[in-house]
């Protein structure tokens, strides 16, 4: 199978990410070439482990790459301080120097705590994503964002810290559940909504075929990676556009803090999905863009079996001032100003500051109801 490469320009830190099939075998060639004599620890979760780890190590040891393995249990409630010390701890104990490297192979969950953990144990480690999950490999695994959660808000700690490698199998992805793969074509469609409107309508027409596999899925991720590396190159820390890519996140991270990170009831790529379909609704309420717009996003979020309303999460929610409280505590929230992402219509994301909290208010009330 071909493997695309799309490169994420940051000057002496430029980086590559791989996209095909049968990188995991391929790792260890791909890591001692760029990282000669490095030995690695390997950062995963239980599930993960059992499915891709014994390749992973295999590969490594062809390419003579001594390695260390790191497990944690699955899941969202695992991006917590205590799995951050399991994590440094059994770097540290494996005598793992500052230019070798850490390895997330996982989802979002693995990349982001074992990207924090590469840039902090002995003052900053080298790093290579290998992505396993859709949304993983489309969105969290590039960029550099690292972190983990609190009880005040998702992601509120952590360092921007960028990998040295991304490797995104696309064959990986066939072992993964349905529900985790819808999840994470909503960074797909993402991508589509800020700046992207023939992509958006390429993925209504073309999505059966991106789930099926094949060229279709290679193509949607290749674009999404794009797309993601245009933004962190202009702007690799959040201070301008980059904050485009939050489009659905500010609505969509205070209902995953309001389940308590259940991910049962919502895991973070159907949060994001919502805030989506949220964030163009309220567009509509501002008259900032049609109703047509909302509605077609809803739609495409329905066909592809993703939840699209705050109705779709099971089980009780707080009301609309306790989620108000999660939105105030967002990372886009600058002096107390709410900021969100809004929209012109399909394709047209812009960042809306100082938006009046009593609009927020009445617009969830009116959300939670639906």
């Amino acid at each position: 199978m071909s493997v695309e490469t799309v490169q994420v320009d940051l000057g002496d830190r430029t980086y590559d990410i791989l996209i095909g099939g049968g990188l995991v075998a391929r790792a260890g060639i791909e890591i001692s070439s760029r990282l000669p004599g490095a030995r690695v620890a390997i950062v995963s979760d239980e599930n993960v482990a059992e499915a891709h780890l014994a390749p992973l190590v295999a590969s490594l040891e062809e390419s003579k790459v001594g390695s260390t393995s790191i497990i944690l249990p699955p899941g969202e409630k695992t991006k917590n301080f205590d799995a951050l010390q399991k994590v440094v701890d059994g770097i540290l104990a494996a005598r793992l120097e500052r230019g070798d490297a850490v390895i997330a192979l996982g989802g979002g969950v693995i990349g982001d705590l074992a990207g924090f953990a590469s840039g902090i144990v002995r003052r900053g480690m080298r790093f290579v994503q290998i992505p396993t999950s859709l949304l993983a490999q489309v969105d969290s695994s590039v960029g550099g964002k690292t972190g983990i959660n609190s009880a005040h808000g998702k992601n509120l700690i952590g360092v921007f810290h960028q990998p040295q490698l991304v490797l995104a199998d696309t064959q990986v992805l066939d072992t993964l559940p349905a529900r985790e793969f819808r999840a994470g074509y909503a960074e797909v469609a993402k991508y589509g909504l800020i700046d992207r409107p023939d992509f958006f309508a390429w993925l209504e027409d073309s999505w059966r075929e991106i789930f099926a596999g094949g060229p279709a899925r290679a193509r949607a991720i290749a674009q999404s990676c794009r797309a993601k590396a245009d933004v962190v190159a202009r702007d690799e820390f959040e201070t301008g556009d980059r904050a485009l890519l939050n489009l659905g996140h500010t609505f969509g991270h205070a209902l995953e803090a309001a389940t308590g990170y259940d991910s049962a009831r919502l895991v973070h790529g159907e949060g994001v999905a919502i805030g989506m379909a949220l964030a163009h609704r309220f567009s509509s309420r501002l008259n900032l863009c049609s109703m047509d717009d909302a509605l077609r996003v809803e739609a495409h979020l329905r066909a592809v079996g993703l939840p699209w309303r705050i109705a779709d999460i099971s089980g009780d929610l707080p009301d609309a001032d306790r989620l108000l409280g999660y939105i105030a505590q967002d990372k886009k929230v600058t002096r107390g100003a709410l900021t969100f992402i809004l929209t012109h219509g399909v394709g047209k994301a812009f960042i809306a500051r100082d938006v009046p909290s009593s609009e927020v208010v009445s617009f969830l009330s009116e959300s939670l109801s639906r």
